[in-house]
């Protein structure tokens, strides 16, 4: 079996794989080729691949040799038409991308979408959701620590005394958490709101605030994402994120539904309200944002507040985001690799099944399938 690492597009700065990842393939029997220059961006150069026992070619050749090619990004159209049947694995977001995963289809590839991975307890291993999300939340902060006018911890001085920032986080998934833990860690006040009362006792216990809203519909079994709500369970919502919100200081928004727009919980009213210099970090901004102004990769400044959309945080820390995401990659590998070092596509596993996209011509993926059908979202996260 034969496993290619591409480079990704000049705005990614992580790698699929990492030369000690390809250790472990090389050392299981299967031949690895990168691309040259695959790992630059992520401080792995070629000679740290070749040392492995990885072969360094030419991205053409990557793609003609290789049975499985490692992506984060989707390859181009031009490339696709190129693969045949070969299987491609990365993070695609299929939900948004019906036409395009239609015309993967049509092509013959087989695509694995890692972001589709079943969020069981035995897929945690491999859920590059929760690795690169944990970054974002802990790099999320220190953006809004830079951009934010004031200090974050309180400090008594000859010259007077400041008070602590009031850091709001409104999720508190994997990457709620870590915004948490870190806020904390930097000396700010902190207010979490989720729809999840099973969360409290985490967000206790990091030492912040947890702001409850009863009659929230039951997200426990949403693989932490936010799930849809009652129109009136969301006024009570907006009332009691308005009232927070016009004390914080600092907004980290991370609400995302699957194969929908991102929910709007921070309007232009409530931003109005909130004093100048303060700042909103939206992780939710590749699929449409949690506030009215969100635009991905961009900074928006409206009435002196300013709100950073950057759905690539995780790429501001390549070599632990590689590290990681390669980590999770590797141990969705030995799924689909036997003993002998080939390639076994075992569709009676739950975890190989539930992130399978397309195989042999067809949309196999039922939630998918009807994105396909209504044509998707059409959200790029990867659009600059």
């Amino acid at each position: 079996m034969t496993i290619g690492v591409l480079k990704e597009p000049s705005f990614e700065t992580r790698v699929s794989l990492l030369p000690e990842a390809v250790a472990t393939l090389v050392k299981k029997g299967v031949v690895v080729y990168v691309e040259r220059g695959a790992g630059e961006k992520s401080f792995a150069n070629d000679d740290d691949y070749t040392n492995t026992g990885a072969q360094v070619k030419s991205r053409d050749e990557v793609l003609q040799l290789s049975d499985v090619i490692l992506t984060i990004n989707q390859p181009s159209e031009d490339e696709i038409s190129r693969l045949g049947s070969k299987i491609i694995i990365g993070v695609y977001q299929p939900l948004f991308q019906g036409r395009t995963i239609q015309q993967w289809a049509s092509k013959g590839v087989t695509v694995f979408s890692l972001d589709m991975l079943p969020r069981t307890t035995r897929g945690q291993s491999m859920d590059v959701l929760s690795s690169q999300a944990n970054i974002a939340g802990y790099k999320a902060v220190l953006v809004a620590a830079n951009s934010y006018s004031r200090y974050f911890p309180m400090f008594m001085t000859a010259a007077g005394s400041i008070k602590p920032a009031h850091v709001l986080i409104l999720g508190a998934g994997v990457a709620g958490l870590q915004a948490v833990a870190t806020a904390r860690r930097l000396g700010s006040v902190v207010e979490v709101f989720d729809t999840r009362p099973a969360v409290k006792e985490e967000v206790i216990s990091l030492g912040a605030k947890f702001v409850e809203v009863e009659g929230a519909a039951d997200a426990s079994k949403a693989g932490g994402y936010a799930v849809e709500q009652t129109e009136e369970f969301l006024q009570r919502q907006k009332a009691k994120i308005a009232d927070s919100i016009s004390k914080a200081d600092i907004v980290i928004t991370t609400a995302q539904i699957p194969g929908k727009k991102a929910p709007i919980l921070v309007s232009g009213e409530m931003i109005s309200k909130m004093r100048k210099g303060s700042v909103i970090i939206d992780l939710a901004a590749s699929t449409g944002g949690n506030t009215d102004f969100t635009k991905n990769n961009e900074t928006v400044i409206h009435n002196g507040v300013s709100i950073i959309g950057n759905s690539s945080l995780p790429s501001t820390m390549p070599s632990d985001a590689s590290k990681l995401y390669g980590k999770n990659v590797l141990n969705f590998l030995q799924l689909i690799i036997n003993k002998e070092a080939g390639l076994n596509l075992n569709f009676d596993d739950d975890l190989v099944k539930g992130c399978c996209i397309t195989h042999k011509g067809e949309v196999v993926h039922e939630r998918v399938k009807e994105a396909v059908s209504g044509g998707g979202l059409m959200v790029n996260n990867n659009e600059r």
